[in-house]
């Protein structure tokens, strides 16, 4: 039995830490989160959005002792239901992001309702189950004091709202905003890309330019804003009306983007119809030989083979580097109430680092859940021709992740490859069948193959050398 130990990015909150422990996921509680867990599961809406599936589950630790002995100072320990793969915010694509803040705005109201609220507004409380997204930090929880404001206001703003109008009035993808600052986007920052013919918009005028003005005002302030809301009378009913407002406001938003650089793949590739249909097939007994406890399908664009491999995996997790793609994706599986499929915006020659304090508080995907199985089709000469990342260091990363492979090989002579090239000098003299053979040989033994009819396109489905 391993040690109890802390998750890294759990360490904001001093009275409700996570705990990692054999594969479990516990939280430590102080004694005064402990008083708040008992009034929380004793509510009436707790247990109905638990019910819902839209609350973690989470009960009482049945071996509380050894986690308490181990990490003396806590009061009580709860366990947490198991979420098949952790995201962030800044992986989501438009439609993730606004699903997550209505949740968040909907569970406040549903707390407020019985005298309960959250003390923060963190984007990062929110998980999925594929296109389901869930509440999962249940220490944000506390009794509604008399006079208190909603404290996770501009933390709300910041890692949601935000975001949101930047992509849905600007067209302006929130991901690399978001990985840049893990507190979300300042309101100076908002306040310098709206301007004043934008104050009509709903949420730019009352959220981004008087907040911002609020803010400058209080930048010396010498006494608590906080402690003078609440001496202010400041009521349930004026939180209640603000978190509404909010709701209408994120319900209404969309992204108008019609089209980006790979979300009409589907339509528009060099695939003829013989080829697609060998191809799923080629997937389908590859991904049917066993089950897979986790799939990965880089590039997964549509999520035609995401879908196929599901069939025979407990959790598939599809990244793509297109948001609009990704977006469309989760649109669809969100219509099918798919629990299984997590889409994800991930940019694999640019990946999620670990980020925040010593880079630990959000970790890179490979240290979040590697696969038993890994999609690779139809990417490989982007990484090689477009990304310039060398062939045999392409190979070596599938390789490092562990498990089976199912990738294809594109030949420069076909016409996606040759497209790639137009603009530039050929420099990949390895990029070949047969080195890319070689290389594959080196880190896996190849169990079936299967060449297109189209002759520029191989099939490969390999184990890792050894196995």
């Amino acid at each position: 039995m391993t040690s109890p130990r802390f998750d890294p990015g759990s360490f904001r909150d001093r009275s409700s830490r996570v705990v990692r422990h054999d594969g479990r996921i516990l939280r430590m509680l102080s004694a005064e989160a402990r008083a708040s867990w008992v009034a929380l599961e004793s509510s009436r809406f707790f247990a109905r959005w638990v019910e819902q599936g839209r609350i973690v589950r989470t009960a009482r630790c049945p071996d509380a002792e050894i986690a308490l002995a181990a990490l003396p100072g806590w009061a009580d320990v709860l366990e947490h239901e198991r979420i098949p793969f952790v995201s962030y915010p800044y992986e989501w694509s438009f439609g993730m992001l606004r699903d997550a803040a209505l949740l968040h705005l909907e569970l406040l109201l549903a707390s407020l309702d019985e005298g309960f609220t959250l003390k923060d507004s963190s984007a990062y409380n929110v998980q999925w189950r594929g296109s389901q997204p869930v509440f999962v930090d249940i220490g944000s929880f506390e009794r509604l004091e008399p006079g208190e404001p909603w404290v996770g206001y501009l933390q709300f703003c910041q890692l949601f709202l935000y975001p949101l109008l930047l992509t849905s009035h600007r067209d302006i993808p929130s991901q690399p905003l978001l990985r840049g600052s893990l507190d979300g986007i300042p309101v100076a920052t908002m306040a310098g890309l709206f301007t004043a013919r934008d104050w009509l918009r709903p949420g730019v005028f009352a959220d981004i330019y008087l907040h911002a003005k609020l803010q400058a005002g209080s930048a010396n302030a010498r006494t608590s804003v906080r402690r003078e809301v609440r001496s202010s009378g400041f009521s349930r009913e004026m939180i209640v009306s603000n978190v509404r407002r909010l709701h209408r406001i994120v319900s209404k938003l969309r992204w108008k983007a019609s089209t980006s650089e790979w979300s009409e793949y589907a339509s528009d590739n060099s695939y003829e119809a013989a080829d697609d249909d060998a191809k799923k097939e080629f997937v389908a007994k590859a991904a049917g030989l066993r089950h897979w406890e986790r799939v990965w399908d880089l590039g997964s664009n549509t999520g035609t083979y995401a879908r196929i491999a599901a069939e025979h995996a407990d959790y598939t997790v599809a990244m793509d580097s297109d948001p609009l793609s990704i977006d469309r994706l989760y649109l669809d599986l969100r219509a099918a109430k798919r629990r299984d499929i997590l889409p994800l915006v991930s940019n694999l020659i640019d990946p999620s680092p670990g980020l925040g304090w010593r880079g630990r508080e959000r970790l890179p995907a490979g240290e979040r859940g590697r696969p038993d199985l890994t999609l690779c089709l139809a990417l490989i000469h982007h990484l090689v021709l477009t990304g310039n990342v060398p062939l045999g260091e392409v190979i070596d990363w599938l390789g490092d992740l562990g498990g089976h492979l199912v990738i294809e090989f594109v030949s420069k002579s076909d016409p996606m490859a040759r497209k790639l090239l137009l603009n530039k000098t050929d420099n990949y003299d390895d990029y070949e069948r047969d080195e890319f053979e070689r290389l594959l040989g080196l880190r896996f033994q190849v169990v079936d193959r299967l060449e297109l009819r189209s002759g520029t396109r191989t099939l490969y489905f390999a184990r890792p050398a050894g196995a």
